[in-house]
């Protein structure tokens, strides 16, 4: 700049200069409801991708139909719908009219000349190396179809539909069941089949958040005269039911239940394996149970329909709601149960509010726990320092076990009788342990472990269940893997681990399951209780096994003895005739000296051919005659292998200490009998129904 220049040059700032730094925005304190933060979080509730969401979205409903049906003793019938829907048929149900595209390279699945030149010519060069191989008689295979490119933003979409024969649901009720998170009638200290407390809320969620469409609700409880018909969505950010429709229908079969309908974004292709995998297990779990599944598309070659039949009707009991252990409670709980009990005084909440706590020990605990309390104390009275003592005792204190009273597992016989229904193994072996506690919540873990089957890969084949429901995912660090995998040596137990076609069945039912990661779809490895309890249950099922295989390797070992014996049965015979033929020729030119040797000959051939005579005169005429023959001799000889193959079964039974007959299972198809009455004798391998 020169000297005596303009000031304005100077002072004046540059464009760039002008720009002043943006403030932060002050932070506001917002709130989300929790629809809100489920919808921004779905992979916590399984909601991770399309297919997983597919998968959920039928777990979900399935098992809110076995709870329905099971909290009525009403053995369940449930039929489970997929229908495919094409993009058109989307559109119109949306009221969206198709257009077709007017500038293709604004695509991501347009493909430019260069791209489809190359590919031609990839194509042309496969077909050329097909062509040479034909020529020189190699095997040609047919050659892949031509993938048509899809669109990132092109779904798949799909109506998901769950019809039971259940419980129902009262008609004011409905909206708020299925249009609020976080409410419903499964809260409580009880074993659930639920995992998040969502049921088929999430599925509303994703359902509005990839199609946009309500959900479509019918049900009927017993001795209503009508179908309550609801179709709805969800305020996601108020987490309250948005009400399309609901209305009163007539109800001319009488029939109960619910069906739900329900339209969401999907992906069959990668997780119809799941699909079917879970409705599999779910059967072996629940054998009292009648499942219908089809997936339905316009593409008849890849409908599925499969019928998983009822093998019993013996039901497991309905759970039981329960206290809370006094060792597993915290200050929050303990603060909430004094807010609602309706005891008065502090002696009648310990006793009525906690399991195993009986009036005699209540007031000992109330000694223990100062002056300043004192068992007419008003309960309402209590403060946070108090809480706080109170708790510190409960952590302290030396309580009984709870009873394993409150839950229902599925029982050793119908666990054995889903694992024949679906797999038809060789043999099986089941076993239920008894209750157990950590953290002052019982469980109780049942296993099968199976042989042979169909459909089943060699090796290990490990099928998990917690609290009745199948567990699909992250199965490398669960327990029950690990526990069967590492802990049990299964060559002591004569099965080979490689080789075998090995099915392990572990089910755990208790009223809290320690599920790990977010996902909740294992039980991890470093809980004590739980880890030495399955491997027990494996071990115990496997001393059963290990009898039956022993068995049947003596018997196989039986089999094949025989059978050698008796290959050459007609050899020996043959060669004993002739023996006994050429001495009866002989016998005349023979000189009495000889006569004696010959007879002590004889008497052995005799004893080793089992053919008894009382003088060799005799044997001679009869050889004369005819009467005996090779037929006659092979008939001795295998009549011997039998007697002898009996007396060394009866000395192994004798020092084995087996004094009766073997024992084959026989299950017993249900009678179709409801109005008869009857009494069930349970025991952990079978079922005796006595007719009245």
């Amino acid at each position: 700049m020169e000297p005596g220049g303009s000031s304005k040059s100077q002072t004046e700032p540059t464009k760039r200069q002008s720009k002043t730094p943006r403030k932060p925005k002050d932070s506001v304190l917002e709130q989300k409801s929790p629809a809100e933060f489920f919808a921004e979080n779905k992979n916590i509730a399984g909601f991770d991708n399309p297919g997983k969401c597919l998968y959920t979205t039928v777990r979900e409903l399935v098992e809110n139909s076995l709870d329905s049906t099971e909290s009525i003793s009403e053995l369940p019938v449930i039929e489970i719908t997929i229908e495919d829907i094409e993009k058109s048929k989307f559109n119109s149900m949306i009221g969206l009219i198709d257009r077709d595209r007017v500038d293709e390279a604004l695509y991501d699945d347009y493909e430019t000349a260069k791209a489809r030149e190359k590919r031609l010519a990839k194509e042309a060069r496969a077909q050329e190396i097909q062509a040479k191989n034909a020529s020189v008689g190699k095997k040609v295979k047919e050659p892949p179809a031509s993938k048509t490119m899809k669109s990132r933003g092109e779904a798949s979409f799909y109506k998901v539909t769950c019809k039971d024969n259940g419980k129902g649901m009262p008609h004011d009720d409905i909206p708020n069941m299925f249009g609020r998170v976080l409410s419903g009638t499964k809260y409580g200290l009880k074993q659930t089949r639920g995992k998040f407390g969502l049921g088929a809320k999430m599925a509303l969620i994703w359902s509005k958040m990839s199609t946009g469409l309500p959900i479509e609700i019918s049900s009927s409880m017993k001795s209503q005269n009508y179908i309550s018909f609801c179709r709805l969505d969800i305020d996601i950010h108020r987490n309250i039911p948005h009400v399309h429709l609901h209305e009163k229908r007539d109800n001319k079969d009488r029939w109960h239940g619910a069906e739900i309908q329900v339209v969401i974004e999907g992906n069959w292709t990668t997780y119809r394996s799941k699909i079917l995998h879970y409705m599999r297990q779910m059967a072996v779990i629940t054998p009292y149970a009648e499942f219908l599944f089809k997936f339905v598309s316009d593409a008849s070659d890849k409908n599925v329909t499969i019928r998983f039949a009822r093998r019993t009707d013996v039901m497991p009991p309905v759970p039981l709601e329960t206290k809370h252990h006094p060792s597993s409670v915290d200050l929050l709980l303990i603060k909430r149960l004094i807010e609602e009990t309706p005891k008065q005084n502090l002696l009648q909440f310990l006793q009525h509010e906690f399991v195993n706590i009986r009036k005699a020990y209540a007031e000992r605990l109330i000694g223990e726990l100062g002056p300043e309390f004192s068992p007419k104390m008003p309960i309402k009275s209590i403060t946070s320092q108090q809480i706080v003592r109170i708790h510190q005792l409960f952590r302290q204190a030396k309580f009984d076990d709870p009873s394993g009273d409150c839950l229902s597992p599925a029982g050793e016989y119908n666990l054995r009788l889903g694992i024949i229904k679906e797999l038809h193994p060789d043999m099986v072996a089941t076993y239920s342990g008894s209750a157990r506690v950590f953290e002052g919540h019982p469980f109780i873990v049942e296993a099968g472990v199976s042989v042979g089957g169909k459909d089943v890969k060699q090796g290990l084949n490990i099928f998990r269940f917690a609290n009745r429901i199948p567990l699909l995912f992250e199965q490398g660090a669960d327990v029950v893997t690990r526990t069967a995998l590492k802990r049990i040596n299964w060559s002591g137990y004569k099965i080979n681990q490689t080789q075998d076609k090995i099915g392990v069945f572990v089910s755990i039912v208790s009223t809290k399951i320690p599920f790990k990661g977010t996902g909740k779809e294992y039980i991890g490895d470093d809980i004590t209780e739980i880890a030495s309890a399955v491997k027990s249950a494996i071990q115990q099922c496997c001393i059963q096994l290990k009898t039956k295989i022993v068995k049947k390797i003596q018997a196989r070992e039986q089999q094949e003895r025989k059978r050698s014996l008796s290959m050459y049965a007609d050899n020996a015979a043959t060669a004993a005739y002739n023996v006994l033929e050429a001495m009866e020729k002989s016998r005349a030119s023979k000189k009495q000296r000889y006569e004696d040797k010959d007879a002590e000959m004889h008497k052995e051939i005799l004893t080793h051919s089992t053919v008894r005579k009382e003088t060799l005169r005799e044997l001679y005429e009869e050889i004369s005659a005819g009467a005996i023959t090779k037929e006659m001799l092979r008939e001795k000889l295998l009549q011997h292998v039998e007697q002898v193959d009996y007396e060394m079964a009866l000395e192994y039974a004798t020092h084995s200490g087996v004094s009766e007959e073997p024992r084959e299972a026989i299950f017993i198809q249900s009678l179709e009998a409801a109005e008869d009455n009857f009494m069930d004798l349970h025991s952990p391998a079978f079922v005796f129904r006595l007719f009245c």
